[in-house]
């Protein structure tokens, strides 16, 4: 058996997504090789991530700075007519990496592995209906996520909303998702640069 404090630590890093207690126990003993600066280091840095980065009251991407939009949300020169709609920051990290795309994004907050309620309302659908309804300059909406059963699920879903969402417009909101080159299963934060762009071009 651990000590309460080593517990209460494992316990604490298994809540982090994908993170077991056998991962969380190594995290652990890991801090307890470190000396007391690094660890006072760590300490500080989730501090100040706390105190110092803001979510874009926009795309809801992290950021810091003055004012309530991020810096792709406020820079003038992108692309109003494209939205792109990601499940996490990580994924917005690697599209841009690529630097093909060049609209803004929406931030859904994960995927959904079954279509029950509780899954779905952790997301953010209804704020991006309210963003897709404050932005009537929007025409095209691309269903960027990985191509795996939880993705394929989302996607699904988004379509079916937004479709009848769009019937209710004047002026039809063009909706696509990513075309061949991610692979089966494959994930949008690992994928390579040539294959990302491959799937933004071939979209559809």
């Amino acid at each position: 058996m651990y000590s309460p404090t080593i517990q209460k630590l494992i316990d604490l890093f298994s809540k982090f997504p994908t993170v077991g207690p056998r991962t969380a126990s190594r995290f652990v003993f890991y801090l307890m090789g470190k000396n007391k600066e690094e660890i006072e280091e760590i300490i500080k840095s989730i501090s100040i991530l706390k105190e110092k980065v803001k979510i874009c009251s926009s795309c809801f991407n992290t950021y810091e700075g003055p004012g309530l939009l991020c810096n792709i949300c406020s820079d003038p020169r992108r692309d109003k007519s494209l939205l792109c709609v990601i499940a996490n920051e990580t994924d917005l990290e690697a599209i841009e990496k690529i630097k093909k795309y060049k609209g803004f994004y929406f931030i859904l907050g994960g995927t959904v592995s079954t279509l029950k309620k509780t899954d779905i309302e952790k997301l953010r659908f209804r704020e991006l209906g309210q963003r897709i309804k404050s932005r009537p300059e929007i025409q095209e909406i691309i269903l960027a996520f990985n191509s795996t059963s939880e993705g394929e699920a989302t996607a699904l879903y988004l379509e079916r909303i937004l479709k009848s969402f769009d019937a209710t417009q004047d002026n039809p909101v063009r909706i696509t998702r990513l075309g061949r080159g991610l692979p089966l299963g494959g994930e949008l934060e690992y994928a390579d640069e040539e294959t990302l762009s491959s799937a933004f071009e071939g979209r559809k």
